[in-house]
């Protein structure tokens, strides 16, 4: 396993990726890959040349672990961090790792953040309200015209009424 760095993509074994997005990919744990083909960015601009969508998600997980080396700190703070993913995100960005070293061992903070690789451009889960696109132009109501206006103008002074 190579050594796990800030900027690193990870992707859901079961990810489904545009046809012409070739993915050079490594194991790691829990149906997790890592994304040996590039770094977050290298990712965005691949995933949009293909026409399809790379959606942050601003909920970030951070977990913390420990081990006799950094990479082994880091390994364990990430495998906690994946397991807070939603599981309908089916990506992570490595975005900040923290090595504290003691004597003996060292402790590790792993933070990730959600992405979500798919082809269209409203991000949908299973559970949550969709919005419902406007199809039609809505032609505007003249202030006059409403419940409202004719309301305030009823209690309005004569002096300021038409």
């Amino acid at each position: 396993m190579q050594d796990i760095t800030e900027l690193t993509v990870l992707s859901r074994v079961t990810v489904q990726l545009p046809d012409d997005l070739k993915l050079a990919t490594e194991d790691f744990q829990e149906g997790w890959n890592f994304v040996r083909s590039g770094d977050v960015h290298w990712m965005d601009k691949k995933v949009r040349k293909s026409g399809w969508h790379f959606i942050w998600i601003a909920e970030p997980s951070q977990r913390g672990g420990v081990g006799q080396t950094a990479q082994v700190a880091i390994a364990g703070a990430l495998k906690l961090a994946l397991r807070r993913v939603n599981p309908e995100f089916n990506a992570v960005n490595i975005d900040r790792i923290e090595i504290t070293q003691y004597p003996w061992f060292f402790i590790a903070k792993v933070r990730v953040y959600p992405y979500q690789i798919q082809q269209d451009t409203v991000l949908q889960i299973p559970g949550r309200p969709t919005p419902c696109p406007i199809t039609g132009l809505v032609e505007p109501i003249p202030a006059a015209e409403t419940m409202v206006a004719t309301a305030v103008r009823s209690r309005l002074p004569a002096v300021y009424s038409n």
